[in-house]
C-alpha cells in the first residue's frame, strides 16, 4: 500500500505540535510577563528604565552559557525527559519571582530563570529535525513558533488582569501574576514524559508502512547532509561549531533576537505612554501580536516554496525596518500603533523563516550543537539590548530612539544574509549541502 506523504505530515502535525506549542506558549508567558509586571513593579521596587532593562537582559547570561551543554544533554538523555526537566525548574523559578523584594533580588531571580530555561527552544528545534523532513520544516517551525504571539496575545491581557489582584493576601498584583503563571509549566512538565513520543521508529500514531517511510526518508536526508556515521559525530560537531557559515548565522540571529525580545519586553511600556490605563494597555498590546502570528504563518509558508527561503528572510527583515522606523517617526498614537503592527508582522515572522536556513544544513550532533550555538550567541543581544533601549528611554524620555536602534539591528541581519548568499552561493540550502 502506497504511503501518502501528506497524511504522514498531517499526523505528525496534529500529534506533536499541540504539545510543543503549548509548552512554548508557557515559556514565552513566563519569560515575557516581566514586561507587564513592569507597569507596577518598577515603581514598587524603585527601578529606573535602565535598571529594568538590565533585569530583562540578565536572564540571557546563564541562558547563553548553558545552551550548548543543555542541548547536548538533550541528545544524550532524550528529548522527553530533558524538556520535562527544563520545564519543571523554570516553572518553580517563575513562581518564585513572587518572593523578590529589591532590584538585586530581581536580577538574581531573572538569571536563575534563564539558567533553568536554557536549551528549551533549540532542544525543540532539534527534536523537530528528528521527526520532520526538510521540505516541511519551515511551516512546522513557524507553527511551533506561533506559540510566541499566541502567548503574547493571550498572556498580555491575562497578566494585566492578574495585576488587579493587588492587595489580596497582602501581595502585590505582580506577585500574584508571577506565582500563578509559573504553575502551568510545573504541571505540563509532569506530563511531558508520558505524552511526547521519543522517536519516529516508536510512533504508535503511525501505521507500520508510515513509520518505515518516515524513518527511511529522515535517514536518507541525514546521510545526504552529513555523509558520516555515528562514530564521526564528534568531528561533525566540531566542524559545525567552527564553520564560518554557522558563525555568520550566529551574527544574523543576533540581530533577529534584538527585535523579538525587545518588542515583547517593551511593548506594554511603549503603549502605556499613549495615556492608556493598565487594562487598556494589556488588551491593546495584543493587537500587534496578532499581526506577528500572521507574519509567522504567512512567511513560513513562503519559505517552504522552492527557492524562496532567503526571499522570506529578506521580506521579514525589510518589513520590520519599515514598521520600526515609521513607528519611531510618527507622533500620532493610532498611526504609531498601525506601524507597530506592521513591524510585528516582520519581527515575529523573521524568527521561524530564519531557522529554515541552518536546519537544512546541519545534521546529527552538528544539528544539536550548531543550533544551540546559533541560539546562544544570537541571544547575547538579549543581554545587552534591553539595557540599551532602557538607557535611551531614560535619556530621551521616549522609546523612539529604541525603535531606530531595533531597525538598525534588522538592517545588520539583512547585510549578513547578503554576505552568506555571496559567499556560499544563491542556491537554497538543501539536504545535500555540507557544512564548510
Amino acid at each position: 500500500m502506497a504511503v501518502s506523504e501528506q497524511v504522514v505530515i498531517r499526523k505528525l502535525t496534529w500529534r506533536l505540535l499541540p504539545i510543543l506549542i503549548f509548552a512554548y506558549f508557557i515559556a514565552i508567558l513566563d519569560r515575557a510577563n516581566v514586561g507587564v509586571a513592569a507597569l507596577t513593579m518598577n515603581e514598587d521596587l524603585g527601578l529606573s528604565m535602565a535598571s529594568f532593562g538590565f533585569a530583562a537582559g540578565v536572564f540571557f547570561v546563564p541562558y547563553v552559557l548553558l545552551e550548548i551543554p543543555s542541548n547536548l544533554a538533550l541528545q544524550r538523555f532524550g528529548a522527553r525527559w530533558w524538556i520535562a526537566r527544563i520545564m519543571l525548574t523554570w516553572g518553580l523559578l517563575s513562581s518564585a519571582h513572587a518572593l523578590i523584594w529589591s532590584a538585586s533580588s530581581l536580577y538574581a531571580m531573572r538569571a536563575l530563570l534563564g539558567a533553568a530555561e536554557a536549551g528549551f527552544f533549540p532542544g525543540v528545534v532539534f527534536y523537530l529535525t528528528l521527526w520532520v523532513p526538510s521540505a516541511y520544516r519551515g511551516r512546522i517551525i513557524s507553527m511551533f513558533m506561533a506559540g510566541i504571539p499566541i502567548a503574547l496575545v493571550i498572556g498580555t491581557p491575562l497578566s494585566t488582569l492578574l495585576l488587579q489582584m493587588d492587595g489580596i493576601a497582602g501581595l502585590h498584583g505582580w506577585q500574584w501574576m508571577y506565582l500563578l503563571e509559573g504553575i502551568p509549566a510545573i504541571l505540563l512538565a509532569l506530563c511531558i514524559p508520558f505524552i511526547l513520543p521519543s522517536r519516529p521508529s516508536e510512533a504508535k500514531f503511525l501505521n507500520a508502512e508510515e513509520r518505515d517511510w518516515l524513518v527511511a526518508r529522515l535517514t536518507r536526508e541525514e546521510s545526504e547532509r552529513a555523509g558520516l556515521t555515528a562514530s564521526g559525530h564528534g568531528k561533525q560537531l566540531l566542524k559545525a561549531l567552527l564553520s564560518p557559515q554557522v558563525l555568520l548565522f550566529c551574527l544574523m540571529y543576533y540581530g533577529l533576537t534584538n527585535l523579538n525580545g525587545a518588542v515583547s519586553t517593551f511593548l506594554p511600556l511603549i503603549l502605556k505612554e499613549f495615556g492608556l490605563t493598565q487594562m487598556q494597555t494589556g488588551f491593546v498590546a495584543a493587537i500587534p501580536y496578532l499581526f506577528g502570528m500572521a507574519g509567522m504563518l504567512m512567511l513560513g509558508r513562503l519559505a517552504d516554496r522552492p527557492g524562496k527561503r532567503r526571499l522570506a528572510n529578506y521580506v521579514a527583515l525589510s518589513v520590520s525596518i519599515l514598521g520600526l522606523v515609521c513607528a519611531g517617526v510618527s507622533g500620532d498614537p493610532t498611526v504609531k500603533l498601525a506601524f507597530l503592527c506592521l513591524a510585528a508582522f516582520g519581527v515575529f515572522g523573521a524568527m521561524p523563516v530564519f531557522w529554515g536556513l541552518p536546519t537544512a544544513i546541519l545534521s546529527g550532533a552538528a544539528a544539536a550543537g550548531g543550533i544551540a550555538l546559533i541560539n546562544a550567541l544570537g541571544n547575547l543581544s538579549s543581554v545587552i539590548n534591553p539595557w540599551v533601549i532602557g538607557s535611551i528611554r531614560d535619556a530621551t524620555g521616549n522609546f523612539n530612539g529604541g525603535l531606530y536602534w531595533l531597525a538598525l539591528m534588522a538592517a545588520m541581519s539583512i547585510v549578513v544574509l547578503a554576505v552568506i548568499t555571496a559567499l556560499y552561493g544563491r542556491a537554497e540550502p538543501n539536504p545535500s549541502v555540507e557544512v564548510r
